[in-house]
């Protein structure tokens, strides 16, 4: 694999994740198991012979120190270019943010915490759903990261669970109801070759 690389790595596990809790846009760190994920990202990406021209990440703390390990663990640290923006944040879950799910579903009934959850295009109280997510994501992508790849730049993008599954929907042609389905582990390189009309040529995943 050589140019025009974008590679999707999804934050290691936060302190919230492990919690059970929705986190959204609240800033939390990585436990020690997620450091261990982003490091083993790194050192995958390593083995597999790649090295980055761009970084691109989120505002928040879990997916910068995310990127941090995984270029320090490419011995690519402080080497390249790292551009943070907000448009990379994680869904904006409102009124959910900061409950654990079992407690949301004891307030507004499993049913209904299951279609925020899981369905396209309905937001929870204050919330993002995913098509607004997307809404914010996929611009970025076209005017700041997509420039960059077809230029034949290898691109690394440090994020979150459902901003990542915006591009992958783009980048994999799926449907609402499929992207909806789609897991996107912590800390599982997802590398994606472009042909030069940006449509994928290649798709590999580091999970194993």
């Amino acid at each position: 694999m050589s140019d025009r690389l974008l590679v999707l790595v999804r934050h290691g596990e936060s302190e919230w994740n492990r919690k059970n809790l929705f986190t959204g846009w609240r800033d939390v760190d990585l436990t020690e198991k997620g450091i261990a994920e982003a490091r083993a990202a790194g050192r995958k990406l390593k083995a597999q012979g790649l090295r980055f021209d761009l970084a691109f990440t989120s505002a928040l703390i879990r997916a910068r120190h995310s990127l941090d390990l995984i270029l320090e663990e490419m011995e690519q640290s402080g080497s390249i270019p790292v551009l943070r923006d907000l448009a990379l944040n994680e869904r904006d879950y409102g009124e959910l943010s900061g409950l654990n799910k079992d407690d949301a579903r004891a307030k507004w009934g499993a049913e209904q915490v299951h279609v925020w959850r899981r369905s396209y295009d309905v937001a929870p109280p204050g919330g993002e759903s995913l098509k607004d997510t997307a809404a914010r994501v996929l611009p970025y992508y076209i005017q700041d990261i997509l420039p960059r790849l077809l230029r034949g730049d290898n691109v690394i993008v440090a994020a979150h669970g459902n901003s990542l599954r915006a591009l992958v929907m783009v980048l994999e042609r799926l449907s609402p109801r499929e992207i909806v389905a789609r897991e996107i582990a912590t800390g599982v390189p997802l590398i994606y070759r472009l042909n030069a009309d940006s449509t994928v040529a290649e798709k590999r995943d580091l999970a194993a």
